[in-house]
């Protein structure tokens, strides 16, 4: 409410009044020049904006709601450019005291050879690092969003045991809320699938290691009793009979085909790869990743299935002075810095196989709408040779024998471990978008 101004007249002589009166016009005279010279000045002065758009002017007088526009300043250097999205598997291991958010003891689903505390690994060092894009921050995985997020849904990583040793990571992350229930497992244990109660949430994890139809005749320890069979004309029918019924997919290949194998097409035999004694043709490890890679993304992009593909690329292992099979260790307790380690020329045959054949799927499918992502993990993991079981994939190796001589694995990962680092960017990529 605005208060009525009063003016109290004292019963004064006619004189001082009218004294009074000269000097009040007086004062508004001069009232008046002073507005006069300080709005004049003023228009030379730009307007203040409580919330200008970054990169651009604001036009003085602003239009209509639908006939908004931006000025471009004349000198586009002093235009500040936006930040592009930043690449999210391009940065850089950082310590992180705050260490993994599970422990080996609060996870109930780690399989004893990647239990490596439990093994009795005595160092932790390699639990407090984490990856840090380069141009952007990467948000640690939040379970109850994710789960919130993916009620009535379901998920499948499809691939070798490195597929299985990625789901473990994200089932013991996820147990911070809600423990997960196994409602199936094969013969073999290799594939299986959980459920998550309160979200109705399926998590599925399917042993396909060469995404193709295969015979193999290996133990659990790696060790062949003939050659494998590998049809590389032929999906493994194990995942795509489900396919259908996944709203997410996790698909990835790699090592096993450096395996010696006999390769098929049309039921012939083609070659083989790596068959001493065998009058057979080498038709080479990288011909047939290429073709099972091929066959697999014309597979996704042809299926007129909506789920979210993320195409996982190949696992670099950190074997020094020998191979799994012949005495090779992992023996460093700190990550690499960029620059101070390179891909085996295997791995970069089978990651440039992987980024060019995505490329082609993404371009075939592009009119059809899939939505297929690269989880590009391989650099990433290569700065990573202290994140692997190495001896302690067996309980307390060296207890009886500080010298003894075991199997090292430095190809899967500990858990926790580096590998949980990829469910990260499994939430960034789905998830945030």
């Amino acid at each position: 409410m605005v208060k009525e101004m009063r003016f109290e007249w004292n019963p004064w002589s006619l004189r001082k009044q009218n004294h009074l009166f000269v000097k009040f016009a007086v004062s508004i005279l001069l009232m008046g020049l002073a507005f006069r010279f300080f709005y004049s000045h003023s228009m030379g002065v730009s307007p203040v904006t409580e919330t200008p758009f970054i990169g651009t002017t604001v036009a003085e007088e602003a239009p209509a709601p639908a006939e908004i526009s931006v000025q471009v300043p004349e000198n586009r250097d002093q235009i500040i450019p936006q930040k592009e999205k930043c690449d999210i598997f391009v940065g850089d291991w950082i310590p992180d005291p705050s260490g993994p958010i599970y422990t080996n003891e609060s996870c109930h689903v780690v399989e004893g050879h990647q239990n490596c505390m439990k093994n009795g690994r005595p160092d932790s060092g390699y639990l407090y690092w984490r990856w840090n894009p380069r141009d952007c921050e990467l948000p640690r995985f939040n379970s109850e969003r994710f789960l919130e997020l993916m009620r009535n849904k379901s998920w499948a990583f499809i691939g070798d045991s490195i597929s299985r040793n990625h789901v473990q990571s994200l089932l013991c992350i996820l147990s911070k809320v809600e423990a997960a229930v196994e409602v199936y497992h094969d013969e073999e244990y290799r594939s299986k699938r959980w459920h998550f109660p309160s979200y109705n949430f399926t998590l599925s994890v399917i042993w396909s290691p060469f995404l193709l139809d295969a015979a193999i005749f290996e133990d659990i320890n790696g060790f062949s009793s003939t050659d494998i069979q590998l049809h590389l004309d032929e999906l493994d029918r194990t995942w795509t009979d489900q396919y259908q019924s996944f709203d997410y997919v996790v698909i990835s290949g790699g090592k096993w085909f450096l395996k010696t194998a006999i390769y098929y097409e049309n039921n012939t035999i083609l070659g083989c790869h790596y068959c001493p004694g065998r009058n057979l043709t080498e038709f080479g490890f990288d011909n047939a990743y290429r073709k099972a890679v091929k066959l697999v993304l014309n597979f996704i992009i042809t299926s007129n299935h909506s789920s979210v593909v993320l195409f996982r690329t190949t696992t670099p292992d950190h074997f020094e002075n020998g191979e799994w099979f012949s005495g090779g260790t992992c023996k460093k307790t700190v990550p690499f810095k960029e620059g101070e380690i390179s891909l085996k020329d295997i791995d970069e045959i089978m990651r440039n196989i992987e980024l060019e054949e995505f490329q082609n799927a993404v371009t075939s499918g592009s009119e059809k709408r899939v939505n297929l992502k690269l989880l590009d993990t391989t650099r990433l993991s290569l700065l990573r040779p202290d994140g692997h079981p190495g001896p302690y994939r067996q309980f307390h190796p060296f207890s009886e024998n500080k010298n003894a001589k075991v199997q090292n694995d430095c190809l899967h990962w500990c858990l926790p471990g580096p590998i949980d680092s990829w469910n990260d960017l499994v939430m960034e990529m789905v998830i945030n978008g």
